[in-house]
């Protein structure tokens, strides 16, 4: 079962990752002074996955840049085929 999925966009910086590891590893240090080890042991564990999933097995995937979608002024007018084909109210088209 994967917890983290490293391709994401948002791990994607370095200093995010780092971030996640260092809040794990900082409460169970906040939890081994304050005298739970059971909760320590849970916050390590949730950095040291973190950390294997975020930095041992992380691949950089590279940006993709989406491309300029420009609107054309002939996408905004009607088909001269459909138009033609429609019939008028009067009755079918000839």
């Amino acid at each position: 079962m994967q917890l983290i999925d490293p391709n994401h966009p948002a791990y994607r910086r370095l200093w995010v990752r780092i971030a996640i590891v260092a809040v794990c590893f900082g409460w169970a240090a906040v939890e081994i002074v304050g005298g739970d080890p059971f909760w320590a042991v849970i916050s390590a564990a949730a950095g040291a996955y973190a950390f294997y999933m975020l930095f041992w097995t992380f691949k950089p995937q590279p940006e993709v840049a989406e491309p300029i979608v420009r609107p054309d002024a002939e996408e905004e007018e009607e088909p001269a085929e459909i138009s033609a084909e429609k019939p008028s109210k009067d009755g079918p088209a000839e």
